[in-house]
């Protein structure tokens, strides 16, 4: 059976490649690996808090490696950070080659990770990749997907959005120029709840902020 390592952001579509691949029996996904920004104690991009992350990990029953980067970030540091993590999985998994992500039809996305990763000796697996995003989107809520959304980028969609449930209403409401599941950056998600979950996380609602006069981030604490 081939060992996979996932790229999890805490968000819809590293939860539904989670679910894709345990549907699988050539597969074992052994462990997530997460971006955690130093100083804020949250996940990079998405803004999950620490917490939240670890519960996440705890309620998907798998380990979970931290690349720990620092605020404002360059290219360089991360890729340090994501290759140390990756030896850090290599350590536990001496077997371990092959790194997951929930890449949906962003080609260049997907070739630079693929480059990235094999300058360090890794493969990656993107098993979503190429699919119907609308479909894929209906596909996730039907199944039993409960997330929230935990960031928005207000250069390409209001920021009324941020803190909304990813539902069927949701996707009623977005406009035409957003993709369903966002995947051009137009918002990011937070999963509580679905397949891939032994159990759902309760959540409360926190504050709301606007970072660099652009992104909205609904923030969502462990009830």
């Amino acid at each position: 059976m081939s060992q996979r390592l996932l790229s999890w952001s805490g968000g819809k579509d590293a939860a539904w490649t989670l679910h894709t691949l345990r549907q699988r029996d050539d597969v074992e996904v052994v462990a997530l690996l997460t971006t955690v920004t130093s100083g804020y104690d949250r996940v990079a991009m998405h803004g999950i808090r620490r917490d939240i992350l670890h519960a996440q990990a705890e309620s998907a029953g798998l380990p979970l490696i931290e690349a720990v980067i620092p605020p404002k970030c360059d290219n360089a540091a991360y890729e340090a950070a994501f290759a140390q993590a990756l030896e850090q999985a290599r350590g536990h998994w001496p077997q371990l080659d092959c790194i997951a992500f929930g890449d949906l039809y962003l080609a260049d996305v997907r070739a630079w990770r693929e480059a990235s990763c094999a300058r360090l000796g890794w493969t990656i697996d993107t098993p979503l990749f190429g699919a119907d995003t609308a479909a894929l989107a209906r596909e996730m809520i039907a199944g039993g997907l409960q997330a929230q959304l935990c960031c928005v980028d207000t250069q390409q969609l209001a920021a009324e959005f941020s803190g909304r449930s990813f539902d069927d209403a949701l996707l009623a409401a977005l406009p035409p120029s957003c993709d369903p599941c966002g995947e051009n950056g137009e918002f990011h998600t937070l999963v509580h709840a679905g397949p891939m979950l032994g159990r759902p996380i309760a959540l409360q609602p926190g504050e709301k902020v606007l970072r660099d006069e652009r992104f909205a981030y609904a923030d969502f604490l462990l009830a």
